[in-house]
């Protein structure tokens, strides 16, 4: 008789978060997020703007506290403390690139080492053997990464003068500089056009063939659902939905959640009823109030139309007075004095009345 051994394959658990929760204050930005991530695995975590997912990100690195829960790497719960983390084997990239801009691109990934590299103080100040053959190897490595991303070629350019896309690339390579088993992406195609997106899934994918873990947070959803083996969602701090790219994009929940529609189960659904509600018993009341009564100068102008427009045309003008016919006397003067003086002119014995022309004229 022959008996066949059926194995079973277990999959490695390289993160698990269970419960996280996030208060700041009043304000609830992750509540009871549970997810796990396997080794060889790319999880993708999408949401509407103000879901929570960086503040998730930042619970899982070490960067937040979580209110509840706890975070595990490789079952060890993992200590709040960002480079602890780091040197666990969890390392991240930003939403807002975060490189040394007056760094080299090499010395940017050397910085990515320094959680692997066992030199200190002393041994940095005296530069003996030991260091020397440390350094080397840290050089060694990083060359290795920028090969890897294709940047081996601006080793020694600063990071700042790269274009935008190579820079995210550069964070990325620093990232796997501290030789991680889990790395986390936080929206690594933002502001990358086609091209540069198709080269950013290439070389997720190709972080996925070293064995390396990814969990991603991105917009982009053509993007994430064809990277990603799960997709969970997170809608209002709180995990919607995990599975498939297929079975999370054909969700009901997922499309009212990013066209702003309410969905079944929504944690606001009562509140937006009760409103509704009380505008709806707020306009009835509205229609059944009756209009009120126009008051009496209403009345008496509607009765007497006529009234004001009739007086004001039978009203006289204003007299001129004598003021205005002061002003108005020299202007009406001063062509009958120059028409009085022309003729004197031509005349014997007219001195006093040429005097006269004179100032007229000079009036």
């Amino acid at each position: 008789m022959t008996t066949t051994d059926t194995t079973t394959t277990t999959k490695t658990t390289v993160l698990e978060a269970s419960g996280v929760t996030m208060r700041f204050g009043g304000l609830t930005a992750v509540k009871g997020v549970d997810l796990k991530v396997n080794a060889g695995e790319i999880v993708g975590l999408i949401g509407p703007n103000g879901a929570g997912k960086t503040t998730f990100f930042n619970c899982l690195t070490g960067l937040y506290v979580p209110t509840e829960g706890t975070v595990s790497y490789k079952g060890t719960v993992l200590p709040p403390t960002p480079h602890k983390v780091t040197a666990a084997g969890v390392a991240r990239t930003f939403q807002n690139i975060r490189l040394f801009h007056n760094m080299t691109v090499l010395e940017n990934v050397l910085v990515g080492r320094h959680t692997r590299t066992k030199e200190g103080l002393w041994s940095a100040l005296l530069r003996g053997p030991g260091f020397k053959k440390a350094e080397a190897a840290s050089e060694a490595r990083a060359m290795e990464l920028l090969q890897f991303i294709g940047l081996e070629n601006k080793a020694q350019h600063l990071a700042k003068n790269l274009p935008y896309g190579e820079q995210r690339k550069l964070e990325i390579a620093r990232a796997l500089a501290s030789d991680p088993g889990l790395i986390l992406l936080d929206e690594p195609t933002a502001g990358m056009n086609p091209q540069e997106t198709r080269a950013a899934e290439e070389l997720i994918f190709a972080i996925r063939d070293m064995g390396i873990a990814v969990l991603v947070i991105e917009h982009d959803m053509r993007f994430i659902f064809n990277l990603c083996d799960r997709v969970a969602c997170l809608v209002q701090g709180e995990k919607l939905i995990e599975g498939t790219a297929s079975e999370v994009q054909g969700d009901e929940r997922v499309i009212a959640a990013y066209l702003g529609e309410p969905f079944e189960g929504d944690p606001g659904a009562a509140e937006a009823a009760a409103v509704e509600a009380a505008e709806q018993n707020a306009a009835e009341a509205a229609e059944a109030e009756p209009a009120p009564a126009a008051t009496e100068a209403e009345a008496a102008a509607e009765a007497e139309p006529e009234t004001a427009p009739a007086a004001a045309e039978a009203e006289p003008e204003p007299a001129t007075t004598e003021a205005d016919t002061a002003e108005e006397t020299p202007a009406t003067e001063t062509p009958a004095a120059e028409a009085t003086t022309e003729p004197d002119d031509t005349t014997p014995g007219t001195g006093t009345t040429s005097t006269t022309s004179t100032e007229g004229e000079a009036k």
